[in-house]
């Protein structure tokens, strides 16, 4: 786990003044999907404490993560028992003792749930293109042999019937996507296409070079 940047803002969370968090992404409900958090050992013991008992007394099944705007964005944690945790511990020998960076996500940012044909995907904002890591999570995902060449006209198709869409909240260097498909609609969809002419088992080759074209490479 890499420590944060010098120009990376941090982000307090209310519920807990010790711990500063550096990355925070949700789902369309404010679900958590993943966040990263810095604070001394006994804090971060504590924060997964309180998340731990939920409901119940002094427990924590929600908290906010005050932006550098001063807004107050609200997360909901829900069943911890969908979340996993990376700790590692860095920063030894500062005044305050040794940090310790917890990261929290939703287990489907690592393994799809092939059972529902759904996952999540975590990426840099600064990634180029995230077309290529999205189509390997649909395959991955998607119980329905999908050929390489395909990659365009399915991308789009999940991307129009709102299969694949981009996480609405995310703060620091990550952006998420969510894909949840809907294998019968998708089974249907993929039937037309390839009856259209649109998908087919093999590349569409391009056409046939000009006689000055093959003169030229003669």
């Amino acid at each position: 786990m890499p420590a944060p940047s010098s120009n990376q803002p941090l982000y307090r969370i209310d519920e807990c003044s010790d711990l500063m968090a550096d990355a925070c992404v949700c789902g369309d409900q404010g679900d958590l999907i993943f966040l990263s958090v810095w604070a001394r050992d006994t804090a971060i013991q504590q924060f997964i404490g309180r998340l731990t008992l939920g409901r119940s007394e002094d427990g924590l099944d929600q908290f906010h993560v005050i932006t550098d705007q001063g807004g107050s964005l609200p997360v909901f944690v829900g069943s911890v028992e969908r979340l996993e945790k990376r700790l590692t511990r860095s920063y030894r020998r500062t005044l305050f003792g040794s940090m310790v960076n917890l990261w929290l996500f939703d287990r489907r940012c690592i393994r799809p749930d092939k059972s529902s044909a759904s996952a999540l995907a975590l990426l840099p904002r600064s990634a180029d293109d995230p077309t290529s890591r999205l189509w390997q999570l649909v395959k991955d995902t998607c119980p329905l042999p999908l050929l390489d060449h395909w990659q365009s006209p399915v991308l789009a198709l999940l991307r129009e019937r709102e299969m694949l869409r981009s996480l609405p909240m995310a703060l620091g260097p990550l952006q998420g996507f969510r894909l949840a498909i809907d294998v019968p609609v998708l089974t249907n969809a993929l039937g037309d296409f390839i009856r259209q002419g649109v998908l087919a088992a093999h590349p569409t080759r391009g056409p046939a070079p000009t006689d000055l074209e093959m003169a030229v490479t003669a």
